[in-house]
């Protein structure tokens, strides 16, 4: 069943090896087949050195394993409710990258303070409330998922103009039409957040440093590549 997903969402999953940006077996990556209503994920705690594409598991939208000898991800519950809530998404990644996971951690948005990150976005790079004890030792990894779709929705957010998110805490989370982009999302996601961190650096050294991207500057970047009119790239 869904031979092909799975062997993208297993090559997915393998590129997150190549940017470096897992370790060990954190981390995670999955796809969904919309007329089916059926994704595909990496399983739970398997080595990336050893997975096969035969190891990915399928479930439905309901949280059901539909195929599979191996369990799922623990973060599955997270992926299933921003398929359910976000229709456009294609694909999700979950990885604990080291520098998106600082500012996770930190509990901070990343600010938009050049084009690289506006290519990327259009504004900051949101980081969701902490979740309470309630919602950590209830259904945590579906609280998870909500918290995500809060957040956007407290700050009118759409998903496809802000493809990335930071849980408090905790780690990214990106998206994308595909799982291919998804994962290229991810690793743009790091890139930014790497230089978010030394252009703080590098202001703190200058004092009355300004720092922070123009409205319109923002707003030209972005919409050259993403917008009704974009000209980046080939047609």
């Amino acid at each position: 069943m869904l031979e092909e997903l799975k062997q993208r969402v297993f090559e997915a999953n393998l590129k997150l090896v190549e940017y470096q940006l897992v370790v060990l077996t954190w981390g995670n990556v999955s796809a969904i087949d919309r007329e089916k209503g059926l994704v595909v994920i990496k399983p739970s705690g398997v080595p990336y050195s050893t997975m096969t594409a035969d190891d990915m598991v399928v479930m439905d939208l309901d949280g059901n394993k539909v195929e599979g000898r191996l369990n799922p991800s623990s973060d599955t519950p997270t992926h299933l409710e921003l398929y359910r809530q976000f229709p456009s998404l294609g694909g999700i990644v979950h990885t604990h990258s080291s520098w998106a996971c600082s500012w996770a951690q930190a509990g901070r948005d990343v600010p938009a303070y050049g084009t690289t990150h506006a290519d990327f976005a259009n504004g900051d790079v949101p980081c969701t409330r902490g979740l309470t004890a309630e919602e950590v030792y209830g259904e945590y990894e579906l609280n998870t998922g909500k918290v995500i779709v809060e957040e956007l929705a407290r700050r009118g957010v759409s998903p496809d103009a802000c493809p990335a998110v930071l849980v408090h805490r905790h780690g990214p989370f990106t998206w994308g039409k595909d799982e291919e982009k998804a994962v290229e999302n991810a690793l743009i996601l790091e890139e930014v957040c790497k230089m978010a961190y030394r252009t703080e650096s590098v202001a703190a050294l200058s004092s009355g440093s300004d720092i922070g991207i123009e409205d319109y500057l923002l707003d030209k970047h972005y919409q050259r590549k993403h917008g009704k009119n974009a000209y980046y790239g080939q047609k």
